[in-house]
């Protein structure tokens, strides 16, 4: 479908995360042009639980888009069209009449992690891996449904299709269930057939559950069209083109500049987990070996991407700031402002000498799922004393989340040249030097704050016809927005490569730690 000129001069990107709901207008140049968001509600039901409201994230969506169209003078008649990606893995249940069955489980969700044990034990998760490239974890839906079947069977017996939260929203806007190929193939497929393969869901134990599987829907070739209920909840005109753009992390690693002109060019997307991504033209070598992360299906003919993902970054910011923040009202009794109280240890964390502390961060209650999948690992600071300061912890926790970074990187075939860095902490002056210190790499900081919904709008401007290909795309809209090299320091370099090594000691050592904690009931 070609993009003719009276169909609009403005592309919508719809990014639902884990924490916040996002709808981003952007002109024909890709630029911002305005956005709206609201908050998404997570809710923790124990024994590592983590869901969401279904009808209440779609609500949230449907509301942002329609505050969009209150801060772009007549949206309604200048889109082109609504592309959607959100968060990855999890479990989003809908039955025959497309009602949600319960709440999503989350990527969060760590009820999977005994029988992910199990199937590591037994040699499915090798076998799968030599399909998939990507390595069970507790975030993963498979994992998920196969918990459901042991401790909800109802719930499965209930369900018609198993959704991701973007599959989800772009039922609710185009009234069609699918699911973008990354998602789909990662999970359940052979990744360099594309397509599911039906060996990979006997291995797992789940051929009874094919008939949950949507059809796979590539946003570079079909597009829906919005539907009329959807389209006075948003207040755009029915009919528009909805696009099913990949998963978040997939659309950020191309509006975050993963294209480039080498094959040693890393993306890492720093968000409440940490995406870790680099393009590969031959996955076979990421099939084989020990399992570790993801290879996924790009929006590019002959082309993969190979992502290993730390299960929490800047989640870990989050939680100490929240102790600040805490601690602050209620010494004071009055309400802080957490973005002010951010900024505030940020700057310390930039006067703390590097190495003050060493730390793991491993808070997600769903464990670690990269380079290695323990979902017993818990955070942990090392090196504390009595002259250790609020500004050492949290330059240790930027550390950590670093890292880690380095810590995924080391399982790639190739190590990156030059980084390019999306996401919230990316923000941060300290992470960047660090990154560039730690890999021994040049920082380069996406311009786009929203890097996400830049690429989501990037796979709809293809499927549009507006460009040729997603490499035209990146060329007109990414390139122009990347900032300027930051380059390693080389003492801090040198620095770096000696607390890294005692920061793999260190996870190494506690697995002993971490067992014998998850067997006292603590966690």
């Amino acid at each position: 479908m070609e993009l003719r000129a009276d169909r609009g001069d403005v592309f919508i990107g719809l990014d639902s995360g884990t924490s916040v709901v996002k709808a981003i207008a952007f002109d024909r140049a890709g630029r911002q042009i305005a956005m709206a968001a609201a908050p998404n509600r997570t809710i923790a039901v124990g024994h590592g639980g983590v869901e969401q409201d279904m009808d209440d994230v779609w609500r949230s969506a449907a509301q942002v888009v329609a505050a969009l169209g209150e801060r772009v003078p007549d949206l309604a008649r200048r889109a082109a069209a609504l592309a959607v990606t959100a968060q990855g893995d999890g479990t989003w249940l809908i039955d025959g009449r497309g009602a949600p069955v319960g709440r999503a489980w989350l990527w969060l969700d760590g009820r999977g992690g005994a029988i992910v044990d199990e199937l590591r034990r037994d040699g499915t998760d090798a076998a799968v891996f030599r399909a998939t490239g990507t390595v069970l974890s507790p975030s993963l839906q498979s994992a998920q449904l196969l918990a459901m079947r042991r401790h909800a069977p109802e719930k499965l017996a209930r369900a018609s299709h198993a959704l991701h939260c973007k599959d989800w929203l772009y039922y609710k806007l185009a009234g069609e269930i699918g699911t973008d190929p990354c998602e789909g193939v990662n999970t359940y497929g052979d990744v360099l057939a594309r397509r599911y393969d039906d060996g990979v869901l006997e291995r797992l134990g789940l051929y009874a559950e094919r008939r949950l599987l949507p059809e796979i829907v590539d946003g570079t070739a079909h597009c829906g069209r919005l539907a009329p209920e959807a389209a006075r909840a948003t207040a755009l005109p029915a009919g528009l083109p909805v696009v099913l753009a990949p998963v978040d992390y997939l659309a950020t690693a191309i509006g975050g500049g993963v294209l480039g002109d080498s094959d040693d060019i890393g993306c890492s997307v720093l968000g409440s987990a940490g995406m870790h991504l680099m393009l590969l033209a031959d996955p076979v070598a990421a099939t084989q070996g020990a399992p570790c992360g993801y290879t996924v299906l790009f929006p590019r003919p002959g082309t993969w991407l190979r992502m290993v993902s730390n299960m929490a970054t800047s989640l870990n910011v989050d939680w100490l700031v929240g102790l600040a923040a805490d601690a602050a009202e209620r010494i004071t009794g009055t309400t802080v402002d957490r973005r002010r109280v951010l900024g505030l240890l940020d700057e310390g964390a930039a006067r703390a000498a590097p190495g003050a502390a060493l730390y793991h961060p491993y808070i997600s209650e769903a464990g670690e799922r990269g380079p290695f999948v323990e979902p017993r690992a818990r955070a942990q600071f090392h090196g504390l004393s009595t002259r250790t300061t609020i500004d050492d912890l949290m330059r240790a926790v930027l550390e950590g989340i670093v890292f880690a970074a380095r810590d995924c990187y080391a399982a790639m075939p190739v190590q990156p040249r030059e980084l390019r860095l999306a996401g919230g902490a990316a923000r941060s002056a300290t992470v960047r030097q660090a990154m560039a210190a730690a890999l021994r790499a040049r920082v380069r900081r996406s311009g786009h704050d929203e890097a996400g919904a830049l690429g989501a709008v990037a796979v709809a401007a293809v499927g549009l016809g507006a460009f040729a290909s997603i490499d035209a795309a990146c060329v007109a809209w990414v390139d122009p927005q990347l900032g300027a090299a930051e380059i390693a320091e080389p003492a801090l370099a040198d620095r770096y490569e000696q607390i890294f090594s005692a920061y793999r000691v260190g996870r190494e050592d506690s697995r002993r730690v971490w067992s014998s904690l998850h067997e006292t009931g603590r966690h």
